[in-house]
């Protein structure tokens, strides 16, 4: 069965988008990137926004498209505890059917009208979400929802990608510091390699400090 152009136009700009995503080199990257892109891709949206909620520490944003965002992410919406139950939830200023409802009265000084959040990481502790806005009413309906949900699977995917990357080089890091502490250790106390990594150890749980901390210190403090 061929393809209607319209399926072929959005595949082709999914595949354009996860490749954006993918040469991000931070999760900081990542997430300003898919602000971004949610402006392109999404039917409707004018503005976007990722934020992070916190069940102890309440809400906050990480990433947008302009000032408006923070602004608008700010106001108690009714649809953030919803979130936690579901992974797309979309506010119309006038009580749109399905998923929407309404809620966007606190966006109305800012002048917009309409909101879908959609979940891209979740655990029982925090959420991520993007969220995208229009100023007009009922812009966002279920093809926009459907394919903000395809959206953010590649934004989560390009997210794990990247945080795993920058956790082995940073693992990488930190075993090299600690080979260039222990090598401190062994020329300044004349002992061999196992004594002096141990030596780094017991100083580390002595001083309740981290092992790459203080590894980080003793090298320091061999360069001034």
């Amino acid at each position: 069965m061929t393809r209607s152009p319209v399926g072929l136009e959005l595949a082709e700009a999914l595949t354009l988008a996860a490749r954006r995503l993918h040469e991000t080199t931070t999760p900081q990257a990542t997430l300003r990137t898919a602000v971004e892109l949610a402006v392109e891709l999404l039917p409707g949206a004018e503005h976007a926004g990722v934020q992070e909620i916190d069940r102890a520490e309440g809400r906050r944003t990480v990433a947008w498209s302009d000032d408006v965002v923070c602004d608008a992410e700010a106001p108690e919406l009714p649809h953030w505890e919803r979130l936690w139950s579901s992974p797309v939830v979309r506010l119309s200023g006038d009580g749109g059917e399905g998923e929407s409802e309404q809620g966007t009265e606190p966006l109305a000084d800012l002048g917009l009208r309409s909101v879908l959040s959609l979940r891209l990481r979740a655990d029982r502790r925090r959420l991520t979400v993007l969220t995208a806005y229009s100023g007009k009413p009922r812009a966002f309906d279920e093809t926009a929802a459907r394919l903000g949900r395809l959206f953010t699977a590649h934004v989560s995917l390009a997210l794990n990608a990247v945080t795993v990357r920058e956790q082995l080089t940073e693992a990488m890091h930190t075993r090299d510091l600690i080979g260039q502490a222990t090598g401190v250790l062994m020329e300044r106390l004349d002992i061999d390699a196992a004594a002096a990594f141990e030596s780094l150890v017991r100083a580390s749980q002595r001083e309740n400090v981290k092992l790459r901390d203080l590894a980080r210190r003793i090298v320091g403090a061999t360069g001034d």
